[in-house]
């Protein structure tokens, strides 16, 4: 055997490989960005050489780094720079909020706001243009909800772009209008569409969003995400300012990207161009409902508290079944936003129709979100071989012991809300993610929530809905090694396994000796990609 000396070893007495389900003593032999062995001390030894760096994780949990399945990191990035409003308690603590933005960003062509959510306000009144003109009366205001899928805009805004009584609402979308036809500042789902040149951005803040992002991402133990450039009625991202990341060797997070499944096959040429290791061309994306909180999530019976409407769908269920057939027969793995249990099913049905025009093939299909599911579709996920790719954070931003999704879906529907632990038991190829900047980046807490179903205090005891648990090292593996099977990147990416991209994570404890309660708690020492390290906690803060 030619011996290859190792840049890098790493040992302790806690390794999770993801290739298992519990963690092992011993070392990691790196060279250049690979994995040269994975084994005991002893046997990692035979790499070791004058050069070989050493780092002791004893103590530690070192595993392969965390890959985010669901992110929007332009906007993700944007949250970070403009100004974010998920902690305002009302209304006015809002528009106070951002007119103070707007005072200390006076050149910027828009006031931007991120995060805001009237279900936590007072009265759970919906915001009108009209707090906003009060403080900021002359220049163009957007402000994008928590789900971003709505916003909120001041009349500037609405004259700028030309949104009136008059404008035409596109499909899935919706103006708010006031007694006398006028729009109030509100736009729903796809209609934010009308506002999409809000998000240009000037092009001396892109490299910043960029930079802003990689850092984030490095301090959380991420190397790998998944980014959902299409959002409802519009898609948001740069590529290439991705790419020139890359190109400038800047890039420390790979980045595997969805486009729009719209129909324009022809248009998709564009996105094939980006297939390098750390920027990739991964697939479509389309909305199919919007979310139960607001109505617009598609049930298969009408909402408890509204029982006039069951919310809806985008396009037709024929509309779905042909785009769904097409592309899957022309190779592209799909991924559908389904929230509602009616949305599920239906792509479930969509996918299973493809699958029967086209043949079985390994398509790797997805669906996001899945927050309520009638339980005849839980095994349908392992039988047609679809993945269900999940956010165990959303649990606390919408639903555990509040009253806005049992007031929804009512008390049987409830039980099958975010379902991981009954899907999981059905045999479903579970996937992780946090649908940043909806919730915040941070894996742990998205292990958290998965593991006890609990709020960051404790409650409620027991977990919510706590036949959905799901152990500690399956959520390990759903944030490692599912993300890079469902990103067909198994090859290279999500255990740590001889030949493997040396993308590495390293936890400031062992999880697996800690209480649950404690996981949420755990940061990263250090984060490892291609080799490199891009963050070591207390030397890059």
């Amino acid at each position: 055997m030619d011996f290859k000396q190792a840049d890098t070893i790493i040992t302790s007495n806690y390794i999770f490989t993801s290739a298992t389900l519990e963690p092992m003593e011993g070392a990691i032999a790196i060279k250049d960005d690979r994995i040269l062995g994975v084994g005991t001390q002893e046997e990692i030894q035979y790499y070791k050489g004058p050069q070989t760096k050493e780092i002791s994780a004893f103590g530690k949990l070192v595993l392969p780094g965390f890959h985010d399945f669901h992110v929007h990191l332009w906007l993700g990035a944007m949250f970070q720079e403009y100004t974010s409003l998920t902690f305002c308690a009302s209304e006015d603590e809002a528009v106070g909020r951002m007119a103070e933005f707007a005072e200390n960003n006076p050149e910027d062509p828009w006031v931007l706001g991120f995060g805001w959510h009237h279900v936590r306000w007072p009265g759970q009144q919906l915001p009108t243009r009209h707090s906003l003109d009060r403080r900021i009366p002359d220049r163009p205001v957007f402000l994008l909800n928590e789900e971003a899928h709505s916003a909120w805009l001041n009349t500037k805004a609405l004259e700028m772009l030309g949104i009136d009584e008059n404008t035409l609402e596109p499909p899935f979308g919706k103006i708010e209008k006031d007694e006398d036809g006028k729009p109030t500042g509100f736009l729903y789902e796809t209609a934010v569409v009308l506002a999409h040149t809000a998000f240009d951005i000037p092009p001396e803040k892109k490299s910043r969003l960029m930079d802003s992002f990689m850092k984030k991402a490095g301090e959380y133990g991420i190397t790998s995400v998944a980014d959902m450039l299409p959002l409802p009625g519009f898609t948001l991202g740069d590529l290439e300012e991705y790419q020139k990341h890359e190109e400038e060797g800047r890039l420390s997070v790979r980045i595997h990207f969805l486009a729009p499944l719209d129909g324009q096959f022809e248009a998709l040429s564009y996105y094939k161009n980006f297939n390098s290791d750390k920027l990739q061309f991964s697939g479509l994306k389309q909305f199919i409902d919007g979310v139960p909180l607001t109505y617009t999530g598609y049930l298969l019976e009408p909402y408890s508290d509204r029982p006039s409407t069951s919310g809806g769908t985008i396009y037709s269920r024929e509309t779905y079944f042909n785009l769904i057939e097409e592309a899957d027969r022309k190779g592209y793995r799909i991924r559908l936003h389904a929230c509602g249990d009616g949305a599920v099913r239906l792509g479930l049905d969509a996918f299973e129709h493809a699958q029967t025009v086209n043949g079985k093939r390994d398509s790797r299909h997805t669906i996001e979100h899945i927050e309520v599911i009638h339980p005849d579709d839980i095994p349908r996920f392992s039988e047609l071989g679809v993945l269900p790719s999940m956010q165990p954070e959303h649990l606390t931003s919408s639903s555990m012991e509040s009253h806005e999704y049992l007031d929804r879906l009512g008390p049987e529907r409830i039980q099958y809300t975010w379902p991981i632990g009954e899907l999981e038991r059905n045999g479903a190829q579970l996937v992780f993610g946090s649908d940043y900047p909806i919730v915040e980046l941070n894996p742990m807490l998205g292990i958290y929530r998965a593991v006890t179903r609990k709020h960051e205090d404790g409650t409620p005891a027991g977990g919510w809905n706590p036949q959905h648990k799901i152990s500690l090292a399956q959520a390990l593996i759903h944030y490692t090694k599912s993300p890079a099977y469902a990103n067909f990147r198994e090859g290279d990416l999500g255990t740590l396994e001889t030949g493997k991209k040396a993308d590495i994570t390293i936890l400031d404890r062992n999880l697996f000796d800690c209480d649950p309660d404690e996981i949420k708690e755990c940061s990263v020492h250090l984060t490892m990609m291609d080799g490199k390290i891009v963050f070591q906690r207390g030397t890059s803060e």
